[in-house]
């Protein structure tokens, strides 16, 4: 095995872990609360491993699903106080003394409230959450903003595409028009004119990232329907009557597939890089949704106060998983490029 194949199956188990990490992230984060929003002020920016003792009191609620848990986490009420380790637990109640505070507090001993013991395994962010919870429910904002936007691209891309370069004449014409049109305008800038049309929030990002990458997209397209369309099994399709959006369909695009997947993982990649951009700014998703890009929002200052591990953690999984569709991307380029094969 070459290193190509080494770095290609690294790449592709990175994102078959993240994409798991996503798709279970409220069965997997210790805090599988909505967002992973528990705040804990007495702990805030604390460091990897961190540990403390929490008084917990839950408030039961209706019975949740488990869809809705799986799409929303756990619904339940908890709240969490962090105490000192000089608690004591009697029958019938508590006695616990808040972190930062002298004074001992009693509370009724019942089955809804408990003292645990919790480590917080990348710390506590400024607000005093668990900062690898929020990294890992934030995963699934970059995983699903790449799949959105690529498919909206490929609907659009692969349309106008295959109709500009199997018609030609002035239906190109117009279609080039417009491709060149949306081209000319930098892609940050057309998504924040979208999203600032729509306003902001994550469904308006998954439209605005879409509809600014599909120009790409039909631009291949376009050059491999030009191509193919006078080749002799598109021409006897035609002989046999079968109707221009069959053939376009069935014979077409599944032979031009192999340009548009390479193109599909670079805009996975170029995607993610735009959500935690705007994300960045203000005008993707927000607070207290845990994108990647609103975390290092939130703790960028603090590169230089000795805790950039806050910033750089969020950054570095932003690095690794554009770098994985970016390779995986290259690979494919050159799996699929004829003059490169022996």
């Amino acid at each position: 095995m070459n290193s190509k194949h080494i770095l290609a199956n690294l790449c592709v188990g990175f994102i078959c872990f993240g994409s798991f990490i996503a798709l279970f992230a409220y069965f997997i984060a210790p805090d599988n609360t909505a967002n992973a929003n528990t705040m804990h002020v007495t702990i805030q920016a604390k460091p990897p491993g961190f540990t403390t003792y929490m008084l917990q009191e839950t408030s039961m609620t209706e019975k949740q699903s488990l869809w809705n848990k799986f799409l929303n986490g756990n619904n339940s009420y908890i709240k969490e106080t962090p105490i000192s380790q000089e608690y004591q637990i009697t029958e019938t109640s508590i006695h616990y003394k808040p972190q930062l505070q002298n004074d001992f507090l009693t509370i009724a001993k019942t089955d809804q409230v408990k003292v645990i013991q919790k480590t917080f395994w990348l710390g506590t962010d400024k607000y005093g959450r668990d900062l690898l919870s929020r990294l890992i429910i934030g995963a699934r904002i970059s995983f699903s903003i790449g799949v959105v936007a690529v498919t909206i691209s490929l609907i659009i891309g692969l349309l106008l595409g295959a109709i500009a370069g199997y018609y030609g004449g002035f239906v190109d014409s117009v279609i080039m028009w417009l491709i060149n049109i949306t081209w000319s305008i930098p892609t940050i800038l057309l998504v924040i004119a979208i999203t600032v049309s729509l306003g902001k929030g994550l469904w308006q990002i998954y439209v605005a990232v879409g509809l600014t990458m599909w120009v790409e997209v039909a631009r291949v397209v376009r050059g491999q329907t030009k191509s193919v369309k006078n080749l002799q099994y598109i021409e006897a399709a035609k002989v046999l009557g079968l109707s221009d959006l069959r053939i376009i369909i069935k014979h077409i695009i599944p032979n031009i597939i192999g340009p548009v997947i390479v193109i599909s993982a670079s805009n996975f990649a170029a995607s993610i890089l735009v959500e935690s951009g705007l994300s960045f700014l203000g005008l993707g998703a927000q607070p207290p949704t845990p994108s990647w890009g609103i975390i290092i929002k939130n703790h960028y200052n603090y590169i230089v106060t000795g805790k950039a591990y806050l910033a750089i953690i969020p950054g570095t999984l932003i690095v690794l998983l554009v770098l994985s569709f970016m390779i995986i991307g290259n690979l494919l380029r050159d799996k699929w490029d004829v003059k490169n094969n022996d």
